[in-house]
């Protein structure tokens, strides 16, 4: 009988009838759930899970509000895009990125060359009222966070759509969104 623990001699992702070889990268708007979708997406596929945000946090000793509040968005996007190249040199996991992340050209490029990106997407609606729960997002301090969310997605749906695979979650059960990647992992 099998050990139910032992998963040293299982391929990622092969269960659910994918080869997971390169990291898996999620991007999209917050509040679209890419950390809560990721963490059981990486249990699923039997991957480590990380979060670039977290990662980030780690490195500067700070919260990512105290970074950009004491040095700037250009210093945290700089930040941002050394931590996310450091966690792509790594083997294979699923990677949580901050909802800006993508736009930087040259982490747009080490994600689409090195990894599968999945943008993650929901209606503007639905991430207004999901992102109200907290007072965490520094983009949101500066006015109405719908018409910021709006303006956000505005600018970043065109260059979320480089990514490989498009997966709509809006209200569905996260284990819904999973299910709605693998799928799309498959094609």
């Amino acid at each position: 009988m099998k050990d139910p623990f032992d998963r040293s001699t299982e391929e990622s992702g092969e269960e659910c009838g994918i080869l997971i070889d390169k990291p898996l990268v999620l991007i999209g708007l917050m509040g679209v759930g890419k950390t809560t979708v990721g963490r059981r997406l990486a249990k699923k596929l039997n991957l480590p899970f990380v979060d670039a945000d977290e990662e980030i946090e780690k490195a500067a000793d700070l919260k990512i509000a105290e970074i950009f509040e004491r040095f700037g968005e250009d210093y945290f996007r700089d930040g941002e895009r050394r931590v996310i190249a450091r966690l792509m040199e790594e083997d294979r996991q699923v990677i949580a990125t901050g909802g800006g992340a993508f736009m930087n050209e040259e982490t747009r490029e080490l994600i689409l060359s090195n990894a599968t990106a999945i943008w993650l997407d929901a209606d503007i609606d639905i991430l207004v009222n999901r992102v109200s729960r907290r007072d965490t997002r520094p983009l949101l301090k500066k006015g109405d966070p719908e018409t910021i969310l709006r303006d956000l997605a505005a600018k970043r749906n065109p260059v979320y759509a480089l990514a490989h695979h498009h997966v709509t979650g809006n209200d569905a059960p996260h284990d819904l969104t999973v299910e709605n990647i693998i799928k799309a992992l498959r094609k």
